[in-house]
């Protein structure tokens, strides 16, 4: 088959469309014919070796394609059928696993991370991994909706608690999580405000649901927000951009509010005055991706048509490199989908 692979870290010329072994599955795995995989920032960071993969390495988190072969031990699913596939891998027999709780396995990762991902022709996993999806959406759409809409769907309602009435701001709406958790806290019935970095994506996160939209390039985010809630501030901040925005963030928080982050996209040392912290009351929650039954859970909404994936672009696989270039310039206003 082929695949996109890189032999060493670096920038986007690293990237190789190469030909490589087919995948044997196990008699517990199901072979999966990869008909479109969704780039996420972690594609970068991978490619730059931020986080250490095994080389050569083959990246892609969010999968969807056809079965082309079910193990001996599967049952409830058939060739031909249309799938997604959970973006991480877990062990699936430890304590934290039993309990549903994957994202706190001890060896948990995300698909593409420490080990090959979807950047290619075929792939085996595990049936648990496998999920079915409907005629009418896309594989492109589908590509587009797991680690996004899963690592937003944790963080409003697995850690920040989110309930109706609350104002909750969002930033970097443009982004593949920014896009999923204006839609889940819409879905809450809660008032919104995101933001973006230009006029035509500040109009976009308005067409998603955004109540208030602001220029974070042209605008101070924190006095924003004061003026749009009457300087009340927010209940819940989605935070996944880092030293760039994390002071803005905590700003905007009303007293007892919560920001919960998933990522450091422009840096990870954000400093806080403990100070401001303790005296306002606020709660920082980490979040990373979700469980099994969180991606089930949001799903639902996705295959209703309530919750909608956003297609930004799509680009050959062999052409894997000028897609990582749009994603590097942040050109994107939802996912970049690569297609074998």
């Amino acid at each position: 088959m082929h695949a996109i692979r890189f032999h060493q870290y670096g920038g986007p010329e690293v990237l190789k469309y190469e030909e490589v072994a087919d995948p044997k599955p196990r008699k517990d795995q199901v072979l999966v014919r990869v008909k479109a995989c969704a780039m996420n920032h972690l594609d970068l960071w991978v490619r730059m070796g931020v986080t250490k993969s095994p080389l050569p390495h083959i990246p892609g988190s969010d999968v969807a394609g056809e079965i082309v072969e079910c193990g001996e031990y599967v049952t409830g699913l058939k060739t031909g059928q249309r799938v997604l596939l959970t973006p991480m891998t877990f062990c699936n027999y430890c304590a934290k696993c039993a309990h549903g709780l994957q994202n706190q396995c001890p060896q948990f990762s995300v698909l593409g991370n420490a080990n090959d991902g979807g950047d290619c022709e075929l792939i085996a996993v595990q049936q648990v991994n496998v999920i079915p999806i409907p005629d009418n959406l896309s594989f492109e759409q589908a590509a587009s909706v797991p680690l996004v809409f899963l690592t937003a769907w944790h963080m409003l309602t697995g850690r920040a608690a989110i309930r109706p009435g609350m104002t909750v701001l969002v930033l970097g709406g443009n982004s593949g999580v920014g896009i999923a958790a204006i839609q889940i806290a819409k879905l809450f019935n809660t008032t919104v405000i995101a933001t973006a970095g230009s006029e035509k994506k500040l109009e976009r996160a308005r067409g998603l649901g955004a109540d208030h939209v602001i220029d974070h390039y042209k605008q101070k985010i924190s006095e924003e927000v004061k003026r749009i809630t009457a300087g009340e501030g927010v209940d819940i901040v989605v935070e996944h951009v880092g030293k760039a925005t994390f002071q803005e963030s905590l700003k905007s928080l009303k007293p007892a509010g919560t920001l919960v982050t998933c990522g450091a996209t422009t840096g990870g040392d954000v400093g806080m005055d403990l100070r401001f912290f303790f005296s306002r009351q606020l709660a920082v929650l980490g979040s990373y991706m979700g469980t099994i039954g969180e991606l089930h859970d949001v799903l639902q909404h996705v295959f209703s048509g309530k919750l909608k994936p956003v297609v930004d672009s799509t680009f050959p696989l062999k052409d894997a490199r000028a897609a990582h270039e749009r994603m590097e310039r942040s050109e994107m206003f939802g996912k970049i989908v690569l297609k074998p």
